[in-house]
């Protein structure tokens, strides 16, 4: 790599078929590949939006996709089948099962059918092979004893998407041999607790994300985030891990091609 080339780095988490990007989709990836973002995962949280989402990752060479059903949209929507995500993930840009899990901080009214519609999702990863894409709040107890039940049931990759967990969910994620995913969450100035649940952590097990159009880490706190901005999260990170951004950058890129191997293997991303 020479002085003057951008480090490679895949947001592995955003949400590009949102109305916030309605305006200026296009842009919005320029801007992130010019900021060195080669790569993006943009996820469907509605199994009927999977069409519109699809057709983001078509059209574009950069963006993969993934589905499944959100765990506060799990009381409104049908329940996922497996026939249903067995099916989506024949198309070759869809690498990854979900965003699915628990979500008990807005929704825990809707406790037993995230669960069902959590196993469905397992499920599916087991039967595909492609990872599970997990949202987890305030449901640190359930979700660590339903990902450790399953896996040792039929073994399963996944990504803890977002992570901003518990200390303990961290660790039965990485006992499984799971991955954690920094979002600007990790960036913000008072989550010196959650640097510290990462910093505990391999960094080979490691993963970077926006969740745009959500959580815009500093300089952007508070504004529209987007796949560009995985760049401050990123130096965050080699901060955390004491590397240098380009090292840090290296390494998540192997991370990211280790799990979301679909991906890794299409030539068609720049």
């Amino acid at each position: 790599m020479t002085m003057t080339q951008i480090p490679r780095i895949t947001d592995s988490h955003c949400h590009l078929d949102f109305p916030d990007f309605d305006e200026e989709r296009d842009a919005v990836i320029a801007r992130a590949l010019e900021a060195g973002v080669h790569r993006m995962v943009t996820i469907c949280t509605r199994l009927r939006n999977e069409p519109q989402v699809r057709a983001i990752a078509e059209a574009h060479a950069p963006v993969f996709y993934a589905a499944g059903t959100h765990p506060m949209s799990a009381a409104e929507e049908p329940l996922a089948s497996l026939d249903d995500l067995v099916t989506l993930s024949q198309h070759p840009k869809f690498v990854g099962i979900g965003e699915t899990g628990l979500d008990y901080h807005y929704t825990s009214e809707s406790a037993d059918v995230q669960k069902k519609s959590l196993r469905v999702h397992i499920e599916a990863a087991q039967e595909t092979g492609l990872p599970l894409i997990i949202h987890a709040r305030a449901a640190d107890d359930d979700m660590a004893r339903i990902l450790t039940d399953t896996y040792r049931n039929q073994p399963y990759s996944c990504v803890m998407h977002c992570f901003s967990s518990s200390a303990e969910l961290a660790k039965a994620a990485l006992d499984l041999g799971f991955y954690l995913s920094m979002s600007g969450i990790a960036a913000f100035p008072k989550s010196q607790d959650l640097r510290d649940i990462f910093a505990a952590a391999p960094v080979d097990r490691i993963l970077v994300e926006t969740d745009s159009p959500y959580l815009a880490p500093p300089p952007h706190r508070g504004r529209r985030n987007e796949p560009g901005y995985t760049t401050h999260t990123a130096r965050v990170g080699a901060e955390v891990f004491g590397l240098d951004y380009a090292a840090f950058a290296q390494q998540t890129e192997m991370n990211f091609d280790r799990l979301f191997a679909k991906a890794a293997s299409d030539r068609a991303a720049p």
